[in-house]
């Protein structure tokens, strides 16, 4: 499983340290995704886990995300640790957002003291043709976000930037 780290935005301080992603071709259609986050989490919030279902604006407070190119537009997904997850799809670059049709991810949440993980298992699209960005937002216990990514343009943080889409997914097995 190909492991990826992701850097934090300059200009978004943040009590987490490292964040790592694990990325795995399950099956030719499913995709795993494990995100390790370490650092000082008594000063990170996370939300509370609750029943999955699908829910906008995930990235105003701590949620993971992959961003999956397809063609001219792309995906992207997201999962939160409350079990909420999102899924939209664009034309282009932050044009012709919509609902992504998609199956429920399975997402965990496991939190210990000083380390937290985050497991997304999708369903890939079958458009997806292999860049791949991952992402995630950190909200610390004052409100305040960090911005973490694979590589982040200048200026401010913009995930759905074609810089940030610096990995690829891994063959079908």
């Amino acid at each position: 499983m190909p492991i990826f780290f992701l850097r934090r935005h300059p200009g978004s301080p943040s009590p987490v340290t490292r964040i790592a992603v694990g990325v795995e071709r399950i099956a030719p259609d499913l995709l795993g995704l494990s995100y390790w986050i370490g650092g000082d989490l008594a000063h990170a919030a996370f939300p509370r886990p609750q029943v999955s279902a699908r829910s906008d604006e995930l990235w105003r407070h701590s949620c993971c995300e992959a961003f999956l190119a397809a063609g001219e537009g792309y995906y992207e997904f997201n999962f939160s640790p409350s079990s909420h997850w999102a899924a939209y799809r664009f034309d282009g670059h932050r044009a012709g957002m919509r609902d992504a049709a998609t199956d429920a991810p399975k997402i965990g949440w496991d939190r210990d003291g000083e380390a937290a993980k985050l497991t997304a298992t999708l369903r890939l699209p079958t458009d997806a043709t292999g860049p791949l960005g991952l992402s995630a937002i950190i909200e610390d216990t004052s409100g305040n976000r960090s911005f973490w990514a694979l590589a982040h343009p200048s200026g401010p943080p913009d995930f759905h930037d074609p810089a940030c889409f610096a990995a690829q997914l891994p063959p079908a097995g």
